[in-house]
């Protein structure tokens, strides 16, 4: 069985016992209950209005902070003399979910 959760303000499609990165969630964040907005699996398909009623989605936080890569970001201007060179690099949360289901 799989479900479309909302974390963060995006979407994901997980299954039961898969990990994923999502963005960082608050310090001491252990385990979180989710609502789905579609639960799905190769004979039928729940779709919410906009959660499905009375199925909840349960993940643990296995990293609470993980970096992701790092980007460069460039800008040139030639002839110019302008040059500036930046780094970003992202922080994510690791979860892992346990059920999907009552």
């Amino acid at each position: 069985m799989k479900a479309v959760i909302k974390v963060g303000g995006k979407q994901y499609i997980v299954a039961e016992k898969e990990s994923l990165l999502v963005d960082r969630l608050p310090d001491g964040t252990k385990e979180l209950s989710l609502e789905p907005l579609m639960v799905f699996d190769d004979k039928s398909v729940k779709v919410g209005t906009p959660i499905v009623k009375g199925v909840t989605v349960t993940a643990k936080v296995s990293e609470p902070e993980v970096k992701g890569d790092k980007l460069r970001i460039i800008r040139y201007k030639s002839k110019k003399r302008v040059h500036k060179e930046a780094g970003h690099r992202q922080r994510y949360s690791r979860i892992t979910v346990g059920t999907i289901g009552k």
